[in-house]
């Protein structure tokens, strides 16, 4: 009788899994820390020296240098004079594609430039970006206040007309979830002091269809906002006016307002026309209800 050979085991030994796993966080956790570099690179601060980022990274000398050199291949910074950097032209190239092939960005220019003539206030597009909304185009008048939100900028869903007319379209759970990291900022931007009060201004802002501000960002300036919604129903973002002036009356609040909506909503419908999958919300907010339904 011939004996048969032992059957191998496909099974891998035990831990390479694990080890698999921790190869692959560290990897990444090596990609977030090399990544975070450019956030040194500010307005304040738009030239830094090597040994700042050496420092900043904490890893080994070799380590460092071997990141800075990545992104400094990538194009993500670029040398300057005496082992300083900056940031990179690829950032530009990129940020170019993005206006020349973002929906978005390019439905609204001409929708911006009319709610500028129709009020004489700037007019800015926010898009929604996880947590937070960054401008990410404007039409502006000459008077418009030097510290007014910019393209580029980021701010928190909860402060500013354009990202708080997006809260009332986030799912109730998602909702909750802000609520309970973040309820002293909720007090503190007018939100309601607990739970039912937050609900009940969200759906004062939904029931009127645009939200207005005045200081919240900026000392002495307001925002009228409505929000904008891509061919799924979907928020993605907001339209808004803004302005330095006095405290506008009630009635020129609601006049803002209607034009606002007006605009915001044919920006939805030029979103609808072109259903794209480049114009969905962030994955953290991929769930959000639609306009007609909580």
């Amino acid at each position: 009788m011939q004996k048969q050979s032992p059957r191998r085991s496909s099974a891998k030994p035990a831990g390479v899994k694990v080890v698999e796993r921790n190869k692959t966080d560290a990897a990444h956790s090596s990609l977030e820390r090399m990544l975070t570099l450019l956030d040194l690179f500010t307005i304040s601060a738009p030239v830094r020296p090597v040994t700042e980022l050496v420092n900043y990274l904490g890893t080994s000398r070799s380590t460092s240098y071997r990141y800075i050199k990545a992104l400094h291949a990538a194009g993500l910074l670029e040398a300057v004079a005496n082992g300083r950097y900056v940031l990179g032209p690829r950032i530009m190239e990129l940020d170019r594609q993005l206006r020349m092939t973002n929906p978005l960005y390019q439905g609204a220019g001409p929708i911006l430039r009319e709610l500028v003539q129709s009020t004489g206030h700037s007019a800015l597009l926010c898009a929604l970006n996880q947590d937070s909304v960054m401008c990410i185009r404007e039409d502006l008048t000459g008077a418009s206040p030097p510290v007014l939100f910019s393209r580029g900028q980021r701010q928190p869903l909860l402060f500013g007309a354009g990202a708080k007319v997006i809260l009332p379209y986030v799912p109730s759970h998602r909702l909750i979830r802000i609520f309970e990291q973040h309820n002293r900022d909720i007090a503190k931007a007018g939100l309601g002091t607990d739970w039912q009060g937050f609900k009940h201004h969200l759906a004062g802002i939904r029931r009127d269809g645009y939200c207005a501000t005045y200081g919240e960002v900026n000392p002495g300036v307001f925002g009228v906002a409505a929000p904008v919604f891509n061919g799924d129903d979907l928020v993605v973002g907001s339209i808004l006016i803004a302005g330095a002036a006095e405290r506008p009356s009630g009635k020129d609040l609601r006049n803002y307002g209607q034009v606002t909506v007006a605009a915001a909503r044919r920006l939805t419908q030029f979103l609808a026309r072109h259903l794209d999958d480049r114009v969905h919300p962030p994955r953290a907010f991929g769930s959000l209800s639609a306009r007609g339904r909580d």
